[in-house]
């Protein structure tokens, strides 16, 4: 009787919503041919030496071989390393904070909360020219300052090897900690408001209850917040363009700006293909382990 009623169950779910099932067909299609039929393809030519067309001559690494031998492609690792690292931790405190602030029912809370999203709304083009102008040591920051009488001051991060990866991080956190700040009041807002009584009921001061008892409840947030800010992350390009264009020197240089670069000015896919492959690996390595240890300890348990 068991094992009977087992195969009469598994095909009512199966045909469960089968209208929600038949309508996701294409969409789960197009995205299979799109993303995995376009990574394959990726991955396939950038062990060939293709140039201005795709061309299956294969070369085996010599592309990858080639692509580790440069020191553009070794400077734009550590610039997206140091973005990446700097940017997940000041978006997440800046974030956390502005929304801890807002959530204590203040005037004109809506006002602020336009105020500090609206960045967000703009484009990475934009916020780069922007920007740029603003840390422009003409008529930017610097010139302001001097003319208040302080001559010695110096701030032209844009303009200086060492730090420019700084002066594109402070425009990357202009633009997208709004969204974060969003993101972790909606949060906030969800933690029961008897919480908040207990706490100060049992004399637990604010810093401890946000840190021991609101930040571990508010997981799922943070999570969702890790995977935009790293997306947005490993697509670093468009603010990088805008703001210097890979200079001065080539020192503000990242992945992607090298993969556009060798695909469609130099005209050598099979190098771009390499570059892309190698962001696609280093992804893949960071969020391969985080879904088996989120997902897959979860069926275990």
């Amino acid at each position: 009787m068991s094992i009977s009623g087992t195969t009469t169950r598994r095909p009512s779910q199966l045909f469960r919503n089968l209208n929600a099932k038949i309508a996701s067909l294409p969409m789960i299609l197009t995205a299979l041919v799109v993303f995995l039929g376009g990574t394959a393809w990726t991955i396939v030519y950038s062990f060939t030496n293709s140039k201005l067309l795709p061309r299956l001559k294969f070369v085996g690494l010599d592309q990858y071989e080639r692509l580790w031998s440069q020191s553009r492609w070794f400077t734009s690792i550590e610039n997206l390393l140091v973005y990446g690292v700097l940017s997940l931790i000041f978006s997440l405190v800046i974030g956390f904070i502005l929304a801890a602030l807002l959530d204590q029912k203040i005037r004109f809370e809506s006002v602020f909360r336009t105020i500090f999203l609206y960045p967000f709304a703009l484009s990475f083009v934009v916020t780069g020219l922007t920007w740029q102008w603003i840390l422009n040591p003409d008529f930017g920051v610097q010139h302001i300052v001097r003319s208040l009488g302080w001559e010695s001051f110096n701030f032209n991060p844009l303009y200086d090897q060492q730090i420019v990866i700084y002066g594109i991080l402070i425009a990357g956190l202009w633009q997208g900690t709004g969204l974060i700040m969003c993101l972790m009041l909606a949060g906030l807002r969800g933690i029961d408001e008897d919480i908040w009584k207990a706490a100060r009921v049992d004399g637990i001061p604010t810093w401890k209850t946000y840190l021991f008892i609101v930040i571990p409840m508010m997981r799922p947030v943070f999570i969702t917040t890790l995977v935009i800010i790293a997306s947005g992350i490993v697509r670093l390009y468009d603010l990088v363009v805008a703001q210097t264009s890979g200079g001065p020197g080539g020192a503000s240089e990242v992945p992607a700006k090298y993969v556009y670069d060798y695909m469609f000015l130099a005209q050598n896919l099979g190098q771009g293909f390499a570059a892309s492959t190698m962001m696609l690996l280093s992804v893949a390595i960071i969020v391969v382990p985080w879904a088996y240890l989120e997902f897959g300890g979860k069926k275990r348990g």
